[in-house]
Parts: structure tokens; C-alpha cells; sequence
């Protein structure tokens, strides 16, 4: 059996799904959904949603909140500074990681993703925003060959996901400045270093918007 022929399995796909509601922000923070509605919106059987469910609660970007009701974790100010810190630390590593691997093919798909998270910007379409910004993160540390740390980073971004989408919906971003291009500059000119604080930087910003947020009660 090949590739193309092999099916990914229903709790997998149902996972992917949650995950994604999850991280793009479809779910708010501090909602409670029941199990039955979770079944409806991912078209899956009640067995999926639950392991899908288990994992996700499992990963800390899932709560039980009793009744066969789950919500995502509202962000606390502790909560924040953990993450801060994970991301601070592992991704711009990731980012430095992959400075040697990258081929003008990459970079060039970089550029493409980049273009989406500009095109979303100016459209104030906030879930496509997240996406392509996503997309473009894990492109560029899934070359770093370091699959353990990109586990981590993704963890990281699953309990940080729900409180940007809030931030970017309120707040919006066409103001801020744009480190992607900073980091393809580096990207280009084959500096690792230069990559690796451009990434910080772009992580550091938006997690100076949730701190604001969060100190104003917006979230």
C-alpha cells in the first residue's frame, strides 16, 4: 500500500480537527462546549471526539468542566509567563536550528506563507491570519530537523492560540511591525543569528499584546 492510498485513521483526523478549532480560536477561552455538540460540528462519532477530547485535556489546552461540557483554559498571568518563557526559549533555537537547512525552495514556500499572513492582514481575516502565520512558523522549524523541540513548540502554541485570536480580533495587527520580513531577510542572507532574533522579536511582540490584554481584563 502506498502512500497515497493509505487512509489516516477517523481519532487522528478528529484530533487534527479539534486541535485546529483549538488553535485558531474558534473555540474562546472560558466557553464551555458539551461532547454531543463537539460531535456534531467535527461530523465524528461519539469515540473519536472523546479520545480526541482526552488528548487535548492531556496537552492542557482542553478543561472537564462536568455535565459532558469541556472548555479552553482561560490565559492567567502565571499561565502566560510559563509559556512566555518556552516560547522564548525554543523557538528562536528552532529558528537558529534551521538557518543551515534551508534550501531557495523553502525560503521561496516561506515567502508564499508570509504573503498569506499579509493578505489576511489587510482582508481583517483574523482565522486566516492565524493559520498562515501558523503555517509559516512550523515550515520554517520543522527544518530544523529537531522533532522533540517542535513537539514542545506546538504544545506551547496550542494553550497560546485561543488568547491571540482574542487579541487579534480586538486589536487587529496592520500597526505592528513585520518581523517575517526581518526573518526572511536573515533567511536569505544565510544568518542564523539574524534569524534567530528576528523570530524572537516576532514572538516577544505578540506576547506583549496578550500581557497587555490580559492586564486590562480583555481576556
Amino acid at each position: 500500500m502506498d502512500g497515497d492510498s493509505r487512509k489516516i485513521p477517523t481519532h487522528e483526523v478528529t484530533y487534527a480537527r479539534l486541535r485546529d478549532m483549538i488553535l485558531f480560536g474558534h473555540l474562546a477561552p472560558g466557553a464551555a462546549v458539551t461532547i454531543q455538540g463537539l460531535v456534531v460540528d467535527l461530523g465524528a462519532g461519539m469515540t473519536p471526539v472523546r479520545e480526541a477530547i482526552r488528548r487535548l485535556t492531556a496537552e492542557g489546552a482542553l478543561e472537564p468542566q462536568g455535565n459532558r461540557r469541556v472548555s479552553v483554559p482561560r490565559m492567567s498571568a502565571g499561565m502566560l509567563e510559563q509559556v512566555a518563557f518556552a516560547r522564548l526559549t525554543i523557538e528562536p533555537k528552532l529558528s537558529e536550528m534551521a538557518a543551515k537547512n534551508l534550501t531557495p525552495e523553502l525560503i521561496g514556500l516561506l515567502q508564499s506563507l508570509d504573503n498569506q499572513v499579509d493578505q489576511a492582514i489587510r482582508a481583517g481575516d483574523v482565522p486566516g491570519y492565524l493559520e498562515a502565520n501558523h503555517a509559516f512558523h512550523f515550515c520554517l522549524y520543522e527544518a530544523s530537523a529537531a522533532p522533540v523541540l517542535v513537539d514542545m513548540a506546538r504544545s506551547m502554541w496550542l494553550r497560546f492560540g485561543p488568547s491571540l485570536r482574542v487579541v487579534c480580533a480586538r486589536f487587529g495587527r496592520v500597526s505592528l511591525p513585520d518581523r517575517h520580513l526581518e526573518a526572511l531577510a536573515a533567511m536569505r542572507a544565510g544568518d542564523g543569528t539574524a534569524l534567530r532574533a528576528a523570530i524572537e522579536r516576532d514572538i516577544a511582540q505578540g506576547i506583549e499584546q496578550v500581557q497587555a490584554a490580559l492586564a486590562q481584563g480583555e481576556i
